[in-house]
């Protein structure tokens, strides 16, 4: 088993699947025209994209011309909140409202801001790492101009209220976007129902290429140009589009919302069968709500354990784990969503991130169990030597 790979860091990055891979193809090898482009070629590449954003916006139930096509989340994520920032700040409004566990593309966005005079509040997200409605009733004021709450944390995978946050923001007159990177594998999202002003999703996150995402925009929002150059997307985000991987995003939110529901089941049952076994480890400890989540992200902390010598110890065994984000490594400061969810600092630093995808099976899942015990126990013998 050692020398096969078991890929358990489906929230850093997933594999291209079948579908999407045949899909893709035809625009590396033949149709690779400049959609900008009036001969053929390029008509053939400008269908393309035409097709993905249709296929996009129907994955969304929103409008064609609602979706943005970015480099990914990162992006999205930025041009959203700086946009808005943009807009608002002329009406006075200089008040954002974030959670204190947001991705880094969001959190260091708002430290940007912060400088440029920005209020920046950061709502407690608790012990079970999910937003309370009435925290954020009491934070939005006439100066708030953006709410920015993930909709699923990507590192210990609860699912935040979006809804309520949503229908709360409509009621107060206040923007509302939400990243919904890692949501997208996992919860139909309709961004009418959810009152859902500006959402992110990276395509590399859903079995699509890297260097596709998209910024969804409800008609009526302002949305400033965020690159400068040409006239793709409409004006507001200038360069040549990068058609494969937008068909990519395209075919992949299409292939996801056909099986999402057969998805689902087979995941929660492959996370319980994670969970029971490093349940009955001395020492572990769940982190997030239990029910309130996506099947797919398991995050537990080991008392008298280093994350890092964990990941690595499972990697000697042919496992792929992360004992936090993919933006975090290498920074040995411990989890800013642990923290958040009042982790202490010794902890968070044994903590280790399982994300499944349904590529994963139930005989990855013993071997990682199985694995996983022994580590722990060469791990504390190591260290109480």
């Amino acid at each position: 088993m050692n020398k096969t790979q078991i890929y358990f860091d489906n929230a850093a990055t997933t594999k291209i699947s079948d579908r999407v891979y045949e899909a893709i193809l035809p625009y590396i090898k033949e149709s690779y025209g400049n959609p900008s482009a009036l001969y053929s070629l390029g008509r053939e590449a400008s269908a393309a994209l035409r097709n993905a954003r249709l296929l996009c916006s129907k994955a969304l139930s929103c409008e064609q011309n609602e979706i943005f096509f970015t480099s990914g989340g990162t992006e999205s994520d930025n041009w959203a909140i700086k946009a808005v920032a943009e807009s608002m700040s002329g009406q006075g409004k200089k008040r954002i409202i974030t959670t204190a566990f947001e991705h880094h593309a969001v959190l260091n966005t708002l430290k940007e801001l912060a400088k440029k005079g920005f209020e920046i509040i950061y709502l407690p997200v608790y012990e079970n790492g999910i937003v309370r409605i009435e925290d954020l009733e009491k934070a939005i004021i006439d100066t708030t101009a953006l709410v920015t709450v993930m909709y699923v944390n990507n590192e210990i995978g609860t699912v935040q209220p979006v809804s309520e946050i949503g229908r709360l923001c409509r009621e107060r007159n206040v923007i509302f976007h939400t990243d919904a990177v890692q949501a997208a594998p996992h919860i139909k999202i309709d961004v009418e129902k959810d009152n859902i002003d500006l959402l992110s999703i990276s395509g590399h996150k859903l079995h699509a290429p890297k260097g596709a995402g998209l910024l969804y925009c409800r008609r009526g929002i302002e949305l400033s140009s965020f690159i400068k150059g040409g006239k793709q997307e409409r004006g507001l985000r200038a360069g040549t589009e990068n058609i494969p991987a937008i068909v990519g995003l395209g075919e992949a939110l299409t292939e996801i919302s056909e099986n999402r529901e057969e998805s689902n089941i087979k995941l929660a049952a492959l996370s319980k069968k994670i969970t029971c076994a490093a349940e009955k480890i001395t020492g572990v400890h769940f982190n997030g709500d239990r029910t309130k989540r996506i099947p797919s992200i398991l995050n537990f902390s080991f008392e008298d354990i280093e994350g890092e010598s964990l990941v690595l110890q499972l990697d000697l065994k042919g496992i792929a784990c992360s004992s936090g984000s993919a933006c975090t490594s290498g920074n040995n400061e411990p989890s800013h969503a642990l923290k958040s969810i009042g982790q202490s600092a010794e902890l968070a630093r044994g903590s280790l991130r399982i994300s499944l995808s349904r590529y994963n099976t139930a005989g990855e899942a013993e071997y990682f169990a199985q694995v996983l015990t022994d580590i722990i126990k060469k791990l504390r013998a190591m260290r109480n030597s």
